[in-house]
């Protein structure tokens, strides 16, 4: 028997309002070498107002505030072992002075897990996400069967963590530590702008030839440039309704300079296509109701390296 899966599942459904994250993904922020906020963070606060007022509702913007910590790079410990991959992350840890790590000043782990669901919103950067969201779910390949049990590898040993990884313990340790959430993916790019020739190809390109824009990515299907976020979700059990993954196209044909947060706010296309995906991730929400354990789940997920 999956003793920690079977204890998870029998835990009550708490007494409690819904809980809900929202992040804002774009490395944009005022107080930084951009000198304007992105437009991630102008729509967190849009849909900071349009969610039910009885939901706790928590917020993020994981932007590169000058100054502050950025997401530290995750180490790849899981491809030494599967148990030298701890749940939460036990590479880097909170305050530290010479590692400082946003994900854990920012205690992202626990609220990750104390949230019924995720409201994740950023750009597309060069047919990918922003290197903050990437970053950020890097970071999270330990909620897909990371150990629980530091203790037991002697803290990070290699050679304890594969032994264990080869015992019978491991089966009953290894684990989805958010299983059942929710997550919804909100992207948003101008597909070239205003750089692109007539053509489809970039117009300060010199060797045209080797750019063939019937071979992009995507093709009309923008929001595939979250696909990599939406499927480790997704592997890691934790829910992505297809209505939940949605892009809009803003600035297109513009300069940069003309396609910034107060420009989106004056789209109403763009506007109504993310109205319509928060409208739809409160339906969602509302219907799928709290996901049991989530006290039980942030307790877990706090620091184990001081």
């Amino acid at each position: 028997m999956d003793t920690p899966r079977a204890e998870t599942e029998s835990l009550p459904v708490e007494e409690r309002p819904l809980q809900v994250l929202i992040v804002a993904g774009s490395a944009r922020r005022l107080d930084g070498c951009p000198g304007l906020d992105g437009k991630a963070r102008y729509l967190m606060h849009r849909m900071l107002g349009r969610l039910p007022p009885d939901w706790q509702v928590d917020h993020v913007d994981i932007g590169n505030e000058h100054g502050k910590p950025k997401i530290q790079g995750c180490n790849g410990c899981v491809g030494s072992s599967m148990a030298l991959c701890v749940w939460p992350c036990n590479c880097y840890a909170p305050g530290s002075d010479h590692q400082p790590d946003l994900m854990w000043n920012e205690k992202l782990y626990p609220r990750l897990a104390r949230a019924d669901a995720w409201a994740i919103i950023g750009p597309v950067w060069w047919y990918g996400p922003t290197t903050n969201l990437k970053a950020m779910f890097d970071r999270l390949v330990c909620m897909s069967g990371g150990n629980p049990r530091p203790d037991l590898i002697g803290k990070k040993s290699t050679l304890k963590a594969q032994a264990l990884e080869r015992s019978a313990l491991w089966r009953d340790l290894t684990r989805n530590h958010l299983e059942g959430r929710s997550a919804a993916f909100f992207c948003y790019g101008n597909e070239g702008g205003n750089e692109l020739d007539g053509d489809g190809r970039p117009r300060i390109l010199a060797h045209k030839v080797w750019f063939d824009p019937d071979r992009q990515p995507y093709r009309g299907e923008e929001r595939l440039a979250d696909q990599g976020l939406v499927w480790q979700c997704r592997y890691s059990g934790i829910e992505v309704p297809d209505p939940l993954w949605r892009h809009a196209t803003v600035g297109l044909g513009k300069p940069c300079a003309d396609d910034q947060a107060g420009d989106m706010a004056g789209d109403a296309e763009a506007m109504a296509c993310f109205g319509a995906w928060t409208d739809e991730f409160v339906r969602h929400v509302a219907s799928k109701g709290r996901v049991p354990g989530t006290s039980e789940a942030e307790r877990a997920a706090q620091p184990t390296t001081a």
